[in-house]
């Protein structure tokens, strides 16, 4: 089941890049998220959640003007991964699966930057116009995000 909910937050990673680790890092603050002990306990610290709760909050609008980037180009794309295997790993660390989760983060990030990018293209098609798409793609991201931090 750890492994599965690290998947889903890699696939949270592919949607909003920032999204996954803020959940985490907020998870592990003030949640039962517990990674006190693990090579991840930073991300429980007192500032972690915020810095990753403020960039979320910026890509959340960043992601609706005109001139944000593809998500699969090679900068979008890696920091969907990097950010898939951070968080994913810390879903991992609960169950001293680290790199278990990691390596499901990454296929999630994976998954979710490559499965997000279509339905956002079908749902613009449908709406004829990104905006409707792109609100649906923010609201279905957070319940994720925040199913699988209270799975956990």
């Amino acid at each position: 089941m750890i492994l599965f909910l690290a998947l889903l937050i890699g696939i949270v990673a592919g949607y909003r890049a920032m999204l996954a680790p803020a959940a985490v890092a907020f998870a592990a603050r003030f949640g039962d998220l517990h990674l006190t002990g693990t090579p991840l306990a930073f991300m429980g610290y007192a500032w972690t959640p915020w810095i990753f709760g403020i960039a979320a909050l910026g890509e959340l609008v960043a992601d609706k003007l005109p001139t944000t980037p593809s998500r699969k180009i090679p900068l979008q794309f890696g920091t969907r991964v990097i950010t898939g295997a951070l968080s994913g790993a810390c879903i991992g660390a609960t169950d001293e699966s680290l790199v278990g989760g990691l390596i499901a983060g990454i296929i999630g990030a994976v998954l979710g930057t490559y499965g997000g990018s279509a339905a956002r293209a079908w749902m613009a098609a449908k709406f004829h116009k990104d905006l409707p798409g792109a609100i649906i793609e923010d609201i279905v991201t957070i319940a994720l995000a925040l199913v699988v931090v209270f799975l956990v």
